[in-house]
């Protein structure tokens, strides 16, 4: 068996070596923590009002930062992305069973933040070609309970806000998106994040930039900003300790506050955002000019007006026209060494959780969104078809770039034998 023998069958892989993990630390990271252990405030928040009750010196400069990269009026940081969408949802003074509408392909945390408010998470189908939000979906699901939609700008670019906002403002509902994959995506000019009443970014280990875990909310909204400020830092000062007077209900506190050498590490992540961006941007070019000349195979889509920033790289085969299993080939693919990729994706609303109402215990508590927990067809479809090459877990410069791109031709010039054997 050669280098021209399927790896699966025997042959040599094509990528012989494994790729580096992705990582955008470097010693100026290393320098900005180390410079907070030497001060010796690990953290600068207090839980009662004052200075410290919005946090300490590097939180504070690290929202200041923030808030002028993506060029808004507010931005909170937070322990975790998880964290700042249960923020965000808090924000919106929600009653016990009213309705948020959000996407079945994300992380489960979408959703569950809607829980944390005593809320009810019904989720709509996604657009086929860009896997976000589908605004026609999400019309169908509008009740009298609805009051918000939470929008995921999934793989790295933005959903269709606008049309989204159209549905938002004829039925009185707010707008929130979870941007934790696409920041720096642009639509239309305007940063993904930013266009809606609440937005947000994660720092976890495996996005764009990371300080570990933590996450940055961002608003326009004084009020919102506010509720969040005190969501994140447990709500005492609610006690009257020196604060205006503020909408109280809906508002159950936390600890969701960052450290100070998170926030450090993440000061020094923020200047290479537009890097790192470019990198997965200029991998994904390259990959697509081989991978979608290969019959059978969709490389990603980009939606009018928008930039993708591809947090991961999604491709939806054929099986029909391939005569293979999507199975087979993830396998041939995996055999020639190809790393970072994976079958399917979430489909979170059929978690138990979900399916089965789970969330309020077995005897009581009104959830049930009844006809709209409809299946999500598309979703559903197209989990069985799609490939996620994760661009999130390791290095792909030109080199790797061109390894994966090759070892994709080749499994695609043996196509016959997988269908054979």
């Amino acid at each position: 068996m050669g280098a021209s023998d399927l790896a699966l069958f025997g042959g040599c892989p094509v990528v012989g070596e494994r790729f580096p993990p992705y990582s955008s630390l470097g010693e100026e990271e290393a320098l900005a923590a180390a410079s907070v252990v030497r001060s010796g405030e690990l953290s600068g928040y207090v839980g009662d009002a004052g200075p410290g009750f919005m946090g300490g010196r590097r939180v504070k400069a690290l929202e200041a930062q923030a808030a002028a990269l993506f060029g808004v009026k507010h931005c909170l940081a937070v322990n975790s992305w998880t964290s700042g969408l249960i923020c965000a949802v808090g924000a919106l003074g929600l009653e016990p069973g009213d309705e948020v509408i959000t996407s079945p392909w994300t992380m489960a945390a979408t959703a569950t933040s809607v829980l944390h408010s005593s809320a009810v998470p019904v989720f709509a189908d996604i657009d086929c070609r860009t896997f976000n939000l589908d605004p026609a979906s999400v019309a169908q699901r509008i009740t009298a309970r609805t009051r918000a939609v939470l929008v995921p700008d999934i793989f790295g670019q933005s959903a269709d806000i606008e049309a989204l906002r159209r549905l938002a403002e004829d039925h009185g509902l707010r707008l929130l998106s979870d941007t934790a994959q696409a920041p720096l995506a642009t639509r239309r000019g305007r940063l993904a994040g930013t266009m809606t009443d609440i937005g947000g970014y994660s720092l976890n280990h495996f996005k764009h930039v990371t300080c570990g875990e933590g996450g940055l909310i961002v608003t326009g909204d004084d009020a919102a900003a506010e509720r969040m400020a005190l969501i994140r830092n447990h709500g005492e000062v609610l006690l009257g300790r020196g604060v205006r007077p503020v909408p109280r209900h809906g508002i159950m506190g936390y600890n969701f506050r960052l450290g100070e050498i998170e926030a450090a590490i993440a000061g020094i992540q923020l200047t290479k955002i537009p890097g790192q961006v470019a990198s997965r941007q200029a991998a994904a070019e390259r990959l697509t000019k081989t991978l979608n000349q290969l019959r059978g195979l969709q490389t990603p889509y980009v939606d009018d007006g928008n930039t993708h920033v591809y947090y991961i790289y999604p491709l939806i085969l054929d099986p029909l026209e391939l005569g293979v299993s999507r199975s087979r080939v993830f396998e041939a693919l995996t055999a020639e060494g190809v790393t970072g990729l994976f079958e399917g994706y979430q489909n979170i609303h059929r978690l138990p959780l979900f399916v089965e109402h789970l969330a309020y215990g077995s005897r009581g508590f009104p959830y049930d969104p009844g006809s709209r927990a409809d299946p999500c067809p598309v979703a559903e479809r197209l989990h069985e078809q799609i490939l996620c090459l994760g661009l999130c877990t390791h290095e792909f410069g030109e080199h790797q770039t061109d390894l994966v791109a090759q070892a994709f031709a080749k499994v695609w010039d043996h196509l016959d034998e997988l269908r054979a054997d």
